[in-house]
């Protein structure tokens, strides 16, 4: 299989450390492309739901090929959700080709373009009816592997795999409507601050459209989620498309590296404190960046992950 050669790639909502992740998927994914830029886009790893009982070798892979992609050149940003929020008073780390943050804002080919997790939106990872998200939490897990295990026995019956918690939401009228608004809001808010594209994560709907409203309009983007849906966004030749992940694809694969040839666009990553360029000379991809040196930092619970994998150029100190 050929690696496709990808300029900018933004996928959240992992969860790695939980039942429902498929973290085989992931990896696969992963090492079938050489994106430029790789944005994380929140709830990477799941916090809320956190064990030193369950993280197994499989979503270890996924941080590992993760890494490989930073130590290979690709620029690794790291945006923070509300499942990872205990990174978040970490913000603004930088190690090499990594940055931790919880914004990016991204000149793409002339168009601004706002990235972010989106829990801001959602009262429900707040005070009090946080407990009661995270309950659910527990009860989703488990709807996911009851929904597993019918899905094996429909595809031995050769029939179409359905999905529970879609039919759920889909149900309830409630879910719909809290759906609908929170797109619109992200929508009104990037109008409001002149973007041409706003780019989230946190509800598990992968969706690109257009809205308008009387101030303007911008192109509203989701990654949806690798629980369920399994997509990511993709921007590659000029335009955003949304990838699904086709099993079919990665049978026997055997990767390649040829990448495909690909028009670059002019990038502009644009944060507090990092500016990053990728242009052309003489047919390789130059990057002119401002980093601040930093080869030490402090993580608390998920640090021993990265300790583990991490190359020699830095190191974590894991905190009691």
């Amino acid at each position: 299989m050929e690696k496709r050669s990808v300029n900018v790639v933004v996928i959240s909502d992992l969860h790695l450390g939980t039942y429902g992740c498929h973290a085989t998927e992931i990896v696969n994914y992963l090492k079938s492309i050489t994106p430029q830029i790789l944005i994380l886009n929140g709830d990477i790893i799941d916090g809320w739901q956190f064990s030193k009982r369950y993280f197994p070798a499989s979503h270890l892979q996924v941080i590992k090929e993760i890494m490989n992609m930073v130590s290979n050149g690709t620029r690794v940003i790291y945006i923070t959700g509300n499942h990872d929020e205990m990174l978040r008073r970490y913000s603004d780390v930088e190690i090499g080709n990594f940055k931790l943050t919880d914004k990016v804002v991204m000149e793409i080919d002339g168009k601004m373009t706002w990235i972010f997790h989106g829990d801001v939106f959602d009262a429900t990872t707040k005070g009090s009816a946080k407990l009661l998200a995270k309950l659910g939490g527990h009860g989703y897990d488990l709807l996911i592997l009851l929904n597993r295990f019918i899905n094996y026995f429909l595809r031995i019956a050769g029939k179409e795999k359905m999905s529970l918690s879609k039919k759920v939401k889909d149900s309830v009228k409630q879910a719909v409507s809290w759906i609908g608004n929170f797109e619109q809001t992200a929508a009104e808010l990037a109008i409001s601050k002149k973007y041409d594209y706003v780019i989230c994560g946190h509800i598990h709907q992968p969706q690109v459209r257009t809205v308008e409203t009387d101030e303007g309009k911008v192109i509203y983007m989701n990654s949806g989620d690798w629980i369920e849906n399994l997509t990511a966004l993709e921007y590659c030749n000029h335009e955003w498309t949304i990838y699904q992940y086709d099993p079919k694809a990665f049978f026997n694969q055997a990767a390649a590296v040829k990448p495909t040839n690909t028009q670059q666009p002019a990038l502009n990553v644009i944060t507090d404190e990092v500016t990053l360029f990728l242009y052309y000379k003489h047919g390789n991809i130059l990057c002119s960046t401002s980093y601040r040196d930093r080869t030490y930092c402090t993580c608390k619970r998920v640090g021993s992950i990265f300790t583990t994998l991490w190359s020699s150029r830095c190191f974590f100190k894991w905190q009691q």
